[in-house]
């Protein structure tokens, strides 16, 4: 446990694996050239996956931040791609030899900067993300290092500050993870800003800003807790990666902070367009640690800020336009499509209300008016919180339930979207931080139905295989 884990009197962790254990699971070759790397006190990971044009940047910056602000350690750099086509891994090897970072720094590093770049072995058959990380984890647990940074590949507004901001928690104050607080647009982050951030806020006391940032640190002590866990499965194999980190973190009483690192700049994503997959893994994900957890969850109330590392940036991001009418229109056409699993996820909110609302959706889809359709906060924390429950009940299986909450999430995000469209940031941070609010009033009655109806043993209740 880290120092400052225990000045905040968190729970006593079970014993650590070795840190220099064999690297199972991976293929030989790949053990090999680890071995020959020995020993490393930092080590930057860098997931990717045709990420030619982006990756050269980040390399660039994380060698930069490393001679930077960590001269004295050593260092090395592992890039895990998934098979680029497009030379991704070739960048990251070629990129520019320690001279171009003594020019631009102008000082000499002390420490060669050791860099590989591999192809990710897959997880029982599963490859992603996920998959990705493990394999850093693995070699940063095989190098012993103090710290491992883990940035996108896709990033353009990452510096050489960000390295010492994300490892410097760990290396300067004792902290085992380190989460990113970003300066987003407004319609930037929308599982983060609807689901992640105000449930993890709400079931754990935590006010983690990013739980699912994509860029963080991590103590070896959390890495080592990590490897040891045996709830891997394909959806942490994938996007599930990011809220399995950061709620298993919390729940092992490991010590959090958050670092400021101004605009994330990378290729943004229409939430109508392109992440109903990211949405199905994160959240089936948050579904099964709820239930995994909830000896921890169930007696928390209220919240708390978490630190904050790093002098606050105002920066402005980049503008983010959002189809809201074909999400007002995937809203209206979920209402039959999923009308049965509706009926149990809307055990708190009201299904007939969840179907007057997908109707509402669609006439204002239709006329043009979109500007008039509201999706509650008090609703929608309600259909989160109705889907825990009928996920604990299991009286849907999984598959099934987050099919029928997708149309629902974007309801959501089209309600969310027209109310701060014309708010500048701080009032569009306003209104997650009233549905945040929110979600902790509600809380109790989560509670309480959770206490209520007991998780029946085995897997999906009698009768539910029809609506996988």
């Amino acid at each position: 446990m880290s120092a400052a884990a225990a000045k905040k009197g968190s729970v006593s962790h079970p014993a650590r694996r070795s840190r220099s254990g064999p690297l199972a699971g991976l293929p030989k070759a790949l053990r090999s050239e680890v071995e020959r790397l020995g020993s490393a006190d930092i080590m930057v990971g860098i997931p990717s996956y045709r990420n030619a044009a982006t990756i050269g940047h980040v390399v660039r910056a994380a060698h930069a931040g490393l001679v930077q602000y960590f001269p004295d350690l050593r260092p090395v750099l592992v890039n895990a791609d998934a098979g680029s086509p497009d030379g991704t891994q070739r960048v990251v090897v070629e990129t520019e030899s320690p001279d171009y970072i003594a020019s631009i720094l102008l000082v000499r590093p002390r420490n060669r900067l050791r860099r590989i770049s591999l192809t990710y072995p897959e997880v029982d058959g599963v490859g992603g993300k996920g998959a990705a990380l493990r394999t850093l984890f693995q070699i940063a647990r095989a190098l012993q290092v103090q710290a491992l940074v883990v940035v996108d590949s896709d990033l353009r507004s990452i510096g050489p500050e960000w390295i010492e901001l994300l490892a410097g928690p760990i290396l300067k104050g004792g902290f085992d993870y380190t989460t990113p607080l970003y300066s987003r647009h407004k319609f930037d982050g929308t599982i983060t800003n609807t689901v992640t951030y105000p449930l993890t806020r709400a079931l754990y006391g935590l006010r983690i800003r990013q739980p699912i940032g994509g860029d963080f640190g991590v103590s070896g002590d959390l890495i080592d807790h990590y490897l040891a866990q045996d709830d891997w499965t394909p959806d942490v194999s994938k996007f599930g990666i990011d809220i399995w980190m950061t709620t298993t973190a919390v729940a092992g009483g490991f010590a959090v902070c958050q670092a400021r690192l101004g605009a994330k700049v990378h290729d943004p994503k229409d939430p109508g367009a392109d992440l109903g997959p990211m949405f199905s893994q994160v959240v089936s994900t948050a579904l099964r640690l709820t239930e995994r957890h909830d000896d921890r969850w169930l007696r928390v109330t209220g919240s708390r800020d978490v630190p904050a590392y790093g002098f606050e940036r105002i920066v402005d991001p980049l503008p983010l336009d959002v189809d809201v009418g074909r999400l007002l229109r995937s809203f209206a056409a979920g209402a039959s499509d999923h009308a049965d699993a509706w009926a149990e996820i809307g055990v708190l909110a009201g299904v007939d209300r969840l179907i007057a609302l997908a109707a509402d959706a669609g006439a204002v889809a239709e006329a043009g008016a979109a500007a008039t359709f509201t999706f509650p906060d008090e609703t929608w924390v309600r259909v989160v919180y109705g889907s825990l429950l009928a996920h604990h009940r299991r009286r849907l299986s999984d598959e099934r339930l987050i099919e029928a909450l997708v149309p629902l999430y974007f309801g959501r995000v089209a309600s969310h979207v027209l109310e701060t469209g014309p708010l500048d940031d701080e009032a569009a941070e306003a209104v997650v931080e009233r549905q945040a609010g929110a979600y902790e009033a509600l809380k109790p009655e989560l509670v309480a139905a959770w206490r209520a109806d007991p998780a029946p043993p085995g897997g999906p209740a009698a009768g539910t295989e029809a609506d996988a």
